[in-house]
């Protein structure tokens, strides 16, 4: 404490660290990508374990024996949604009436603000059908949920026939403690949204839809089931939900552990688990895998109907089949099985799942980083920026050449004012980015030969591409010329907004906060006015918002081991971004306006700082 507390000392200490500044950022930078790496080393991190008690062993008997079954029902609901253009509402009122639940139907719509084109809809009608059983020695205020999409092709028959199956199964057995809910939804996600908004009696985002005549207790776990294949030869995990959130450690824990009792082929980000960690290929296995779930986290989609389940403090996961080339095959009878006993465990829960993790990266599951863990690889980028702002404040501060003092009021006078005006309308432009391509998309259609949906991202693009040309020299308006401590006082203000904006990210969405301070922190550190011109605008540019998403199209293809060429990928991009929009829209994503309406604004401040005179 003396260090700082003495006028002399704590003088000294600055210097230092504004003499040596770009040395240690430069290190602090490099370190922060290295710790980041060694996240996917097996010695450098934990081993899953089972922290609830509760669900620590497995040693439950299945009996499940359903598989023949679940796949003739599968037929006839494939049949029946076939004769019925669509969800067939009445025959499965009656199939799940014959099998002993109480059966409840509600119907809901929702009219997008532009046509979803990839799945070719607009305005939205549906019907989601539940049936509950009601758990027979217990006081009924807890339930647990296990969903299947009906979509429009037979892509999801499967899940909707084993369903069935296992709430007939499972009614016959007297061990439950829970209630327990079989859902069909219609549409998938916006069904999934209505259905959960009208349970918890919930409307954020202007969904219309019926009140809900039946409910069981408080969800505690949920499960939502894709079978697209009467031939599986893995399950996948997906649990990835909206803004980055993820379900508790030990749900993902369960399933590995079932999978690993009876004998399933497992795969997370749809990577085969691998046992050689020391090769340089098990190790580049483990960095694809966990940068995969990175790109998945940071988008802040919902990777499942289980991803809008978490925004209510529930815990739920979407069980995936593949079916490729492999030679390992499951059967729908081992898929029930698997099911019964995740559903017998989370039946033992005496309370909600809290005792493991939430904030997590998994290079494979049976290894896991924790925050305390994954936390320093972005502390150590993001201290860059304090150590920026501590230099530019050194320099700010310091005595002025001139004894003059009407001079020296002058010149700050005229630095808070030349401040002022680009920051306030960087950010008017991140609000013209976040409310114009939406609601100009009718006089786009009109003026352009334009479908709704290419009027709203081309007028996204347009906006943000005219936000190059209008911040920079903005405070000539004001003041005329720029002065040389302006633009350290700007710089100073945008690199602050950028660290607050960063932290408060990561804490919230990891991915998200980390990659960008991958990309943004350079730029914030480098950028002056003195700088050559052209080579660092391209530099700029090319690590701008825009560009920073075009380049995770194409990497998270080329982890997947699908790449894309680059006309593919531009359609790819534009296709990302009515997403993003959509997704916001709909479910109520923060991704799209914490980059319209903060990060882009940001980056525009470096942008006037280049561009300086």
């Amino acid at each position: 404490m003396g260090l700082l507390s003495d006028p002399n000392r704590r003088k000294a200490l600055i210097n230092l660290l504004t003499r040596l500044n770009a040395p240690i950022c430069g290190m602090c930078y490099i370190a922060g990508i290295v710790w980041f790496m060694g996240l996917a080393f097996e010695p450098f991190i934990l081993r899953t374990y089972m922290s609830e008690s509760a669900m620590g062993s497995t040693m439950v008997e299945e009996r499940f024996s359903g598989g023949e079954r679940a796949l003739l029902t599968a037929k006839e609901f494939g049949v029946q949604k076939n004769k019925a253009g669509g969800m067939p509402v009445d025959w499965l009122v009656e199939t799940m009436k014959a099998r002993g639940l109480e059966v409840y139907t509600q119907t809901f719509s929702r009219k997008l603000p532009f046509p979803d084109e990839n799945k070719e809809r607009f305005m939205v009608k549906g019907t989601n059908v539940y049936g509950i059983f009601r758990a027979p020695r217990t006081p009924r205020t807890e339930s647990l949920v296990l969903s299947a999409q009906c979509s429009e092709e037979n892509d999801n028959n499967q899940a909707v026939g084993l369903l069935l199956v296992m709430a007939q199964y499972l009614r016959n057995q007297v061990y439950w403690a829970k209630d327990i809910i079989f859902l069909v939804n219609e549409h998938d996600q916006i069904g999934m949204h209505a259905w959960l908004e009208g349970y918890h009696n919930t409307n954020t985002t202007g969904m219309d839809y019926s009140p809900l005549q039946g409910r069981a207790g408080a969800i505690q776990a949920a499960l939502s089931l894709e079978l697209s294949s009467d031939v599986v030869t893995s399950l996948d995990i997906v649990f990835e939900g909206l803004n980055g959130q993820l379900p508790n450690l030990d749900f993902v824990n369960l399933f590995n552990a079932f999978c690993q009792k009876i004998g399933v082929l497992c795969t997370i980000q749809g990577k085969l688990q691998r046992n050689d960690w020391d090769s340089t290929s098990g190790y580049s296995h483990a960095v694809q895998t966990m940068m995969l779930m990175m790109l998945k986290q940071a988008s802040g989609s919902s990777w499942g109907d289980h991803g809008l389940f978490l925004r209510y403090h529930v815990e739920a996961i979407t069980i995936k089949g593949i079916n490729s080339h492999r030679q390992y095959k499951t059967d729908a009878t081992t898929v029930g099985r698997l099911l019964e006993g995740m559903f017998r465990k989370l039946n033992n829960l005496l309370e909600r799942l809290h005792q493991s993790y939430f904030f997590y990266l998994l290079p494979s599951l049976s290894h896991m980083a924790p925050i305390s863990y994954f936390m320093p690889a972005f502390g150590l980028i993001a201290v860059i920026l304090l150590l920026r702002a501590l230099d530019l404040w050194a320099q700010i501060t310091a005595p002025p050449a001139t004894q003059d003092g009407v001079a020296d009021v002058e010149q700050s006078s005229t630095s808070v004012l030349s401040v002022l005006t680009p920051v306030v309308i960087s950010h008017l432009t991140g609000v013209a980015l976040y409310t114009l391509p939406v609601r100009f998309q009718e006089i786009a259609v009109e003026h352009f030969p334009v479908s709704e949906t290419e009027a709203v991202v081309l007028t996204a693009i347009a906006v943000y591409t005219a936000g190059l040309a209008l911040p920079h020299n903005t405070h000539r308006f004001v003041s005329g010329e720029g002065t040389e401590q302006g633009w350290k006082v700007l710089k100073l203000v945008a690199v602050l907004h950028l660290s607050v904006l960063l932290g408060c990210t990561a804490l919230l969405n990891f991915s998200l906060g980390f990659i960008l301070a991958l990309t943004l922190v350079p730029v914030a550190a480098g950028v002056t006015p003195h700088a050559p011109k052209l080579p660092t605008a391209v530099i700029l540019v090319v690590l701008s918002p825009a560009c920073i998403l075009l380049f995770s199209v194409f990497v998270f293809h080329e982890l997947q081991e699908t790449p894309l060429s680059f006309q593919d990928g531009w359609l790819l991009f534009l296709s990302v971004i009515s997403q993003g929009i959509l997704d916001h829209t709909l479910y109520g994503s923060l991704v799209f306006p914490l980059v319209a309406l903060l990060v882009y604004p940001c980056w525009l401040l470096f942008w006037n700082i280049l561009f300086w005179k």
